[in-house]
């Protein structure tokens, strides 16, 4: 009951009522598989301690009168006794129970009225009548008659009719329509297919329970792996198991052989266009005019430019009940037709549909398709295109190239298993050094994506020294990926081997240098800044990829340049959706994050982060989400969220932990710590933020919690644990000249050093601070105010405490607001609620704000839908429901609201 929640309210409301004493009638209807039965089903479990009476249609028994009337009752055929003589007598002669005939239908109808009110006289009574197109019509008229009479008998009645289908007419009842699921409640019943394959599914199905389910279980072992074409049609007659598809193809049968052919012919097709489905149709004998037995027949839905089959079941029992031989002659006369109006990426997938064999010819339109749908973002389809083009191809050195190709495009479009599946397949040695280098990114990302990344920048590296020779253009690129998977390792010492391979390479220069050694003098060796600064020069480029964006972002945010850091990642960002390189939006994403993280923006963090997280669990890429939920787990601890920031970081560990993915790992746990800092455990905290900095071999890949981890040794009394991180911060701070990073080594001077030097430390700080971080200028001003307070100096701690308290209550930080509220108080000052703590946002559900969010920055429905994975439907619902919380009419008014 996946996707059913206004359909299941509606029935549930009218069992309500009926306990209540009113009765209610409901004709639910919709195509064949759709989920009727599956309602009927619902409304009988929620009807617990009701007497129900059932009846399903049997298209057999049709011409039986009365047969489905009496098939209904025989569990209550003893009340018939009691009911008025006359009324009584007509019962017993449409069940036979008499020898006289039926004289009068109305009375009869009268009867059955009577009759469902005696059987709901000792409780509620549920009527349930399935499939009524297939009952007779006299029991359909008598059932119907006394439907539009019931009052307050506590009855109610549900009627189900499969649309278009040919049988007895339901008329005059209030009407039901059940329709395709959405896409999160489709998706729901094909669980073990990979995302790209349950998209094909679900498109096909459009959105039919049952359709989905045998679509998919039709799948062959090929197509489960995402071998598909744009039709997704099964090659071999797979037989779709159920009572429905078995009807249809027997009706199918029964047409006569041209129209047969012609909706072969549509079922084949996949542009939906009748002047392509004519034209493919005319050499195998079939016309326009052979298409009307089938229309006739409910099959089709017919216009002057479009055939479209009524049920997608049905084009399935049409193509899969015709012979091979039939199937492979009717992809011909398509590709011919298609060639013909010119659609030569459509002819090719039907000439390889029509192929027995290798075939060099139609592998190469293949491959000239899978080029055209990857100029076109559609990474996917490419890498569909060239794993077929690779069966055809007999050549095995080019079949390698082209399972290769196959892999790195659904590695682009986020398919990483599917992308190891065809990796596998590649026939090995390679002799090629290109392919082989492109063989070596199609293993690493699978080994990123799954296993340990530090493997995968050892296979990337292996490759840059064996194929280099060959290939010295490749090299650039396979150090770049390296130093990626390296980083997501946190390993320095790999990171600064492999950098040392192309020292001057603008994107290796910077890390050559970085993790030079393990004193703060790097980016004081020559070139050091001059290569930081080419680098993000370079990112700015137009034809900057996305590896390039994304490690000048992750380096900038190393020298502490969070700003650069944040254009780089939203370089990135924009340049995985332009191109449709979805498998990499995920990782950008949670770069952009990041930096908004370290620049105070929480609430576009939080954005960012959650639309990363959403497409890595679509894409189920476990190793980016892992990251992910470690930044949630943050701005969740960051908001006092104890309950889901554990959450969060625990699942984050599960992942990262026995893969040696230390970034993922430093980050939770870093995570942690901030979480118990805030709540004011700092014992706890500092165990976790040591944990943090030992997952790290360099100081700088600790470097940003650093000032969490001596404020948490302060708090926790044991100031000689924050003396060392105190001095490496100070010291990096100097080298690396960013005044956020000598804004937070100021404050942690100020906690550690002497009282009579700590003002002038905090005062400093908070220069630094403009301009920056709120939050982090709220920390240090928290802390300057509470130093202040144990002073005794009472009326300068109030104001640098209340200006603490209005900025974490303005970013929403609870437990760092509640402990300036505590200091506050303690210093004698006004504690009273601010604005983000009883302003109108504060009424909103999460979901609620982050559609309030995107609306209030021009996004449209359909915008915010896409990026929510929302229905535009359920946007507006959310819109709907906000803008009274927040004393406001239109979208207009937004903006100047939450800028307020």
């Amino acid at each position: 009951m996946r996707g059913r929640n206004a359909e299941r309210e509606r029935i549930e409301r009218l069992l309500a009522e009926a306990r209540q004493g009113t009765s209610g009638v409901l004709l639910v209807h919709g195509e064949a598989g759709i989920g009727k039965t599956a309602l009927l089903d619902h409304a009988a479990t929620r009807a617990d301690g009701w007497r129900v009476l059932r009846v399903d249609g049997i298209e057999s028994e049709m011409e039986l009168a009365f047969g489905g009337l009496h098939q209904l009752f025989v569990p209550v055929l003893h009340l018939v006794d009691t009911l008025p003589p006359p009324q009584a007598e007509a019962m017993r002669a449409v069940f036979g129970l008499s020898g006289d005939g039926v004289r009068d239908r109305f009375t009869v109808g009268l009867a059955v009225l009577t009759l469902l009110s005696e059987a709901a006289a000792d409780g509620p009574l549920l009527c349930l009548v399935d499939d009524a197109q297939w009952l007779d019509q006299p029991s359909v008229d008598m059932l119907t008659f006394a439907a539009r009479r019931l009052r307050a008998e506590g009855v109610v009645m549900l009627f189900a009719v499969r649309d278009g289908a040919p049988g007895a007419a339901v008329k005059g009842l209030p009407r039901l329509l059940v329709e395709g699921l959405d896409r999160a409640a489709a998706g729901a019943l094909v669980p073990d297919l990979p995302p790209y394959v349950a998209d094909r599914v679900i498109e096909e199905a459009r959105g039919n329970p049952l359709a989905l389910i045998e679509l998919s279980a039709a799948l062959t072992p090929a197509q489960r792996a995402g071998q598909l074409g744009p039709s997704a049609l099964p090659e071999a007659a797979a037989a779709l198991p159920s009572r429905i598809q078995d009807g249809f193809q027997e009706q199918i049968r029964r047409l006569p052989e041209a129209a047969q052919v012609v909706l072969l012919v549509a079922a084949a097709d996949d542009t939906g266009d009748l002047t392509t489905v004519l034209r493919a149709a005319a050499p195998l004998g079939a016309a326009v005019e052979d298409l009307e037995p089938a229309e006739r027949a409910g099959f089709l839905l017919l216009s002057a430019a479009v055939v479209r089959f009524r049920h997608p079941l049905v084009r399935y029992a049409a193509y899969q009940g015709a012979p091979l031989a039939r199937r492979i002659a009717v992809h011909r006369a398509l590709a011919e037709a298609l060639g013909a109006a010119g659609q030569v990426h459509r002819r090719a997938w039907h000439l390889a549909a029509a192929s027995t064999g290798p075939d060099e010819q139609v592998a190469q339109e293949l491959e000239r398709v899978a080029e055209w749908a990857g100029s076109r973002q559609g990474m996917a389809s490419a890498s569909a295109a060239y794993e077929r083009a690779a069966r055809l191809t007999p050549d095995p050195r080019l079949r390698a190239r082209r399972l290769v190709l196959a892999a790195q495009r659904a590695a682009d479009a986020g398919q990483d298993e599917r992308c190891g599946a065809l990796a596998d397949q590649v026939p090995l040695p390679l002799a090629d050094p290109g392919v082989a280098a492109s063989f070596a990114r199609a293993r690493a990302v699978v080994e990123l994506g799954y296993r340990r990344p530090d493997t995968a920048a050892r296979i990337l590296l292996d490759s840059a020294e064996a194929d280099g020779a060959g290939r010295p253009d490749l090299v650039p690129s396979l150090l770049t990926d390296a130093v990626h998977a390296a980083w997501s390792a946190g390993n320095a010492a790999l990171i600064g081997e492999i950098a040392a391979h192309a020292p001057d390479l603008p994107v290796l220069a910077v890390p050559a240098r970085l993790f030079a050694g393990d004193l703060p003098t790097a980016l004081d060796l020559p070139g050091a800044r001059e290569a930081l600064a080419a680098l993000v020069a370079g990112a700015r480029e137009t034809g900057a990829g996305v590896m390039e964006r994304l490690m000048t972002g992750i380096h900038c945010q190393l020298a502490g340049d969070h700003e650069a850091a944040r254009e780089a990642a939203a370089g990135a960002v924009a340049h995985c959706r332009e191109q449709g390189i979805s498998g990499w939006l995920p990782t950008t994403l949670h770069l952009l994050a990041r930096t908004e993280l370290a620049l105070g923006h929480l609430d576009e963090a939080s954005a960012q982060a959650a639309e990363g997280l959403r497409l890595a669990e679509y894409y189920d890429l476990d190793h980016r989400a892992a990251h992910l939920r470690a930044t949630l787990a943050m701005l969740a601890g960051l908001r006092g969220e104890e309950a889901q920031g554990h959450a969060l970081a625990g699942d984050a560990l599960a992942y990262t932990r026995p893969r040696g993915v230390g970034r993922g790992t430093a980050d939770a746990l870093w995570a942690l710590g901030l979480l118990e800092l805030g709540l004011g455990r700092a014992e706890a905290a500092l165990e976790h933020l040591e944990s943090a900095r030992a997952e790290g071999d360099h100081p700088l890949l600790a470097l940003p919690l650093l000032a969490d981890l001596v404020e948490a040794a302060g708090r926790a009394g044991r100031p000689e644990r924050a003396a060392e991180p105190a001095r490496l911060l100070r010291e990096w701070a100097a080298a690396l000249g960013r005044p956020a990073l000598s804004a937070s080594a100021r404050r942690c001077q100020a906690l550690t050093g002497p009282d009579d030097a700590a003002e002038e430390h905090f005062t400093a700080a908070l220069v630094l601070h403009e301009g920056g971080s709120d939050y982090e200028r709220a920390r240090t001003v928290l802390l300057y105010g509470e130093w202040l307070r144990r002073l005794r100096r009472q009326i300068d701690a109030r104001e640098q405490l209340r200006d603490a308290l209005e900025s974490f209550d303005r970013l929403g930080a609870r437990p760092w607001a509640a402990r300036a509220r505590a200091e506050l108080a303690a210093a004698g000052g006004e504690t009273g609620l601010t604005a983000r703590e009883d302003g109108p946002i504060s009424l909103l559900s999460p979901q609620e704000r982050e559609v309030v969010r995107l609306a209030a920055s021009g996004a449209s429905n359909r915008e915010i839908a896409a990026t929510l994975f929302l229905s535009p439907r359920t946007v507006g619902h959310h819109l709907y429901r906000a803008f009274p919380k927040l004393g406001i009419s239109s979208r207009t008014e937004l903006a100047t609201l939450l800028a307020s």
